[in-house]
């Protein structure tokens, strides 16, 4: 066993079928991509933050091996909420066995449950909301217009580390806003401070033009994605569940190729999708990636990828085996090549 490289080699040696076939061969393309210098977008449905993705997340942002994300609202705030409350929260192993009348308790104590952990209303959401909502009124003020991740980005990076529960090295959120990487957070207004905002909106307080639209979004990365496929290795897409956080920036070849009509569209360069949704009829979470070809999406040529399994067991495998192989690259080639023997 490599001991500089535990967790590849394990990936490498024991994952020969099924999803860990397809995890495995993931893994492999994604570093063989980084190698040549590709770069790779995330897109991150679901409540990871609260799952505390953002332990071995933030760390692969730091070392270079995502350049783009996006994500839900939820997921946003959710990140800047375990860093600022993160003692507060509290785990229920035993939910499967919950009666409506368990979840009440929880209501009224103020929590909010997310599978087996719970988000705290007062030590989360509403010291946030003191914070963020004074911008708004200033931003409303001044007639700033911004992007809604940029008013996370801003706010995460004034929080005094006093103030930090949560260790600062395991927040994604605050790794993405000191990188500045390309974000684009679609459908923000389901998320709790997208209601809080619309509520800010509705009373007056606060103009909802503030805050950049979705189609403003799209605007800004057709420049994002044509500049990060400046590298001939072009840019991979590696998804985290379905929706709106999938299929927003996908989108974004077609788009610069049809109605933007771009010459030379780069196409993506990689796809790998952990998601846990039954592949069905009219599925967009559980469509195969082959189904994007006829969206112009992928190509032929695209290594393509699915991993049906739960991404909070997989990303943390696959991401922790990515930074021993960016922190060992000659070794992580010369598994690779004793493992394919």
């Amino acid at each position: 066993m490599n001991t500089q490289l535990p967790t590849f080699e394990f990936i490498l040696k024991n994952y020969k079928n099924f999803n860990a076939r397809a995890t495995r061969d993931a893994l492999i393309s994604y570093w063989q991509h980084s190698e040549k210098g590709g770069k790779m977008f995330w897109a991150v449905a679901g409540a990871m933050s609260s799952a505390q993705l953002g332990i071995v997340l933030a760390p692969a942002i730091r070392a270079g091996l995502i350049h783009g994300m996006s994500v839900t609202g939820a997921n946003l705030e959710e990140s800047l909420f375990r860093l600022v409350a993160h003692d507060s929260y509290k785990d229920f192993p035993d939910y499967r066995y919950f009666t409506k009348e368990d979840d009440t308790k929880i209501l009224e104590n103020r929590m909010r449950r997310v599978t087996d952990t719970s988000i705290p209303e007062d030590e989360a959401f509403r010291v946030v909301e003191k914070q963020i909502v004074p911008t708004w009124i200033k931003a409303t003020e001044e007639g700033t217009r911004k992007f809604w991740h940029e008013y996370f980005y801003d706010l995460i990076q004034s929080i005094e580390k006093e103030k930090h529960q949560g260790k600062a090295e395991e927040c994604w959120l605050l790794a993405a806003a000191e990188h500045n990487i390309p974000m684009v957070v679609p459908g923000y207004e389901d998320s709790t401070f997208g209601n809080i905002f619309a509520s800010h909106v509705k009373h007056g307080e606060c103009s909802a033009s503030i805050a950049k639209s979705g189609v403003e979004y799209l605007g800004e990365l057709y420049d994002q994605y044509q500049e990060l496929a400046k590298d001939p290795a072009g840019v991979g897409f590696f998804q985290i569940g379905g929706g709106i956080a999938g299929d927003f920036p996908i989108c974004v070849v077609p788009s610069l190729k049809y109605d933007m009509e771009v010459a030379d569209v780069k196409p993506w360069s990689y796809f790998c999708q952990i998601s846990d949704s039954t592949t069905s009829y009219g599925s967009y979470s559980g469509a195969t990636p082959n189904e994007k070809i006829t969206w112009d999406k992928l190509t032929q040529d695209t290594p393509m990828f699915v991993i049906e399994s739960d991404a909070t067991i997989v990303a943390p495998l696959m991401l922790t085996a990515l930074l021993e192989a960016k922190a060992n690259p000659q070794a992580a080639n010369e598994l690779i090549t004793k493992y394919s023997a």
